[in-house]
C-alpha cells in the first residue's frame, strides 16, 4: 500500500475544558494557534484545571497515525527530546504502525508541547512551546527520510520557517513524492501571505484550508473565489466549512460535502482526521465526493471525543465502511 510521511512538530498535547473568560485572558485571538516561550508556557500550565489530560499530538502526526488505522502505512518526519515525554511519542507511534526511521532527536531539549483549550462551545484554542520541534534542521533532512514513501504530507505550521519548509519540499519533490499542505490556522495563513501562493503553486499538489485559513488565504470571506483560488495553484484544492460541510476542487471537477450534525465534544484534530480520510480516499482510487465524504465520516468521530485520539472499536467501524 501507498507509505505516506507526516512532517510536523512533534507535541504532546494537553487537552483542557476552560471557561469562556480562561481564553479572553490570553493574548492572541481565540480559536487559533500562538507560539510562546517556555516561562509563558509553565505560567499556563499552571493554571490549568487539573483533570487536564496528556497525548501525543501533532497535526500531520495525527493525520498519518489516522492512515495507519486505516492501513495506509506511514511514517513520521519530525523532532523530540530525548526524554520520558519523547520517548511516550515515539512508542505511540509505533503502536500506531508507524514507523521511526525519520524521527530527530535533541539530547538537550525538551519535547515540545502543545495546550489546547476547549470552551464550552467545543471550540479549540491552542499555545504551543515547540521545545524540541523548533531545533529541526535543514541539514538533518534528506532524501533518505523519503525511501520508499509516495506521498509527503506536511503541517501548515511548518511554514513559520521557510528556510526548512523549502527545503522539506524540495526534498520530498526530489524523492519523487507528491505533496499535501494543511494550511494550519489563519495565523500561518497571514504570517506567510507573502510566499504561500508561489510555494503551493510550486510544490504543492493537494492544499486543505478551513474558512477562516481560505479567507485569510483571499482577504474575503467568499469561500467559492477561495476555492477557486487555491485551485488555479494545486492540483486538488479543498475548503472546510465545519458543520457546513466542505467544498473541493480538482480541475473543473467540483464536490460538495453535506452539512454535518453531530454534536461536537471537542474539535481537536478535526482538520486533521479529516485529512486522513480525504487522503485514504485519494490513495485507493476513490472519487472526489467519496474522498470528502471519508474526510468528514472521520472528522465525525474525532469531534466526539477529547483530543485527536479515535477509539479502537470506531476505527474498525470507518474501515468497515470504508471497505465496504
Amino acid at each position: 500500500m501507498t507509505r505516506i510521511i507526516g512532517i510536523g512538530s512533534a507535541l504532546l498535547d494537553v487537552l483542557a475544558r476552560v471557561p469562556e473568560g480562561f481564553v479572553a485572558t490570553l493574548p492572541g485571538g481565540k480559536g487559533g494557534m500562538v507560539l510562546v516561550e517556555a516561562p509563558e508556557m509553565a505560567a499556563l500550565v499552571a493554571r490549568l484545571p487539573q483533570d487536564a489530560t496528556l497525548v501525543p499530538g501533532g497535526s500531520a502526526a495525527n493525520t498519518v497515525l489516522g492512515l495507519a488505522q486505516l492501513g495506509l502505512s506511514g511514517r513520521m518526519l519530525a523532532k523530540v527530546g530525548a526524554d520520558e515525554r519523547g520517548g511516550l511519542y515515539r512508542s505511540n507511534a509505533l503502536a500506531a504502525g508507524v514507523d521511526e526511521v525519520a524521527f530527530k532527536v535533541n539530547p538537550t531539549v525538551p519535547t515540545g508541547t502543545c495546550i489546547s483549550l476547549v470552551t464550552p462551545d467545543s471550540q479549540r484554542t491552542m499555545r504551543t512551546s515547540l521545545g524540541a520541534a523548533a531545533t529541526m534542521a535543514a541539514s538533518e533532512i534528506s532524501v533518505a527520510d523519503f525511501a520508499g514513501c509516495q506521498h509527503a504530507h506536511i503541517e501548515g505550521y511548518m511554514l513559520f520557517n521557510r528556510e526548512l519548509v523549502l527545503h522539506i519540499l524540495q526534498t520530498a519533490k526530489a524523492a519523487g513524492c507528491t505533496v499535501s499542505l494543511d494550511l494550519a490556522s489563519y495565523e500561518v495563513v497571514q504570517a506567510s501571505a507573502d510566499i504561500l501562493a508561489d510555494l503551493l503553486e510550486q510544490w504543492v499538489d493537494v492544499v486543505f484550508a478551513n474558512e477562516d485559513e481560505a479567507a485569510a488565504f483571499v482577504g474575503s470571506k467568499d469561500e467559492t473565489e477561495a476555492l477557486d483560488r487555491l485551485a488555479e495553484l494545486c492540483s486538488v484544492a479543498v475548503v472546510k466549512l465545519g458543520k457546513r460541510g466542505a467544498m473541493i476542487r480538482r480541475g473543473d471537477e467540483r464536490a460538495q460535502v453535506g452539512p454535518r450534525s453531530i454534536p461536537a465534544v471537542d474539535t481537536t484534530g478535526a482538520g486533521d482526521l479529516w485529512a486522513t480520510g480525504f487522503l485514504y480516499g485519494m490513495f485507493t482510487g476513490r472519487s472526489l465526493a467519496d474522498c470528502g465524504e471519508f474526510g468528514a465520516l472521520v472528522a465525525d468521530e474525532v469531534v466526539q471525543v477529547m483530543g485527536a485520539a479515535i477509539p479502537a472499536d470506531r476505527w474498525q467501524v470507518l474501515r468497515a465502511k470504508f471497505t465496504a
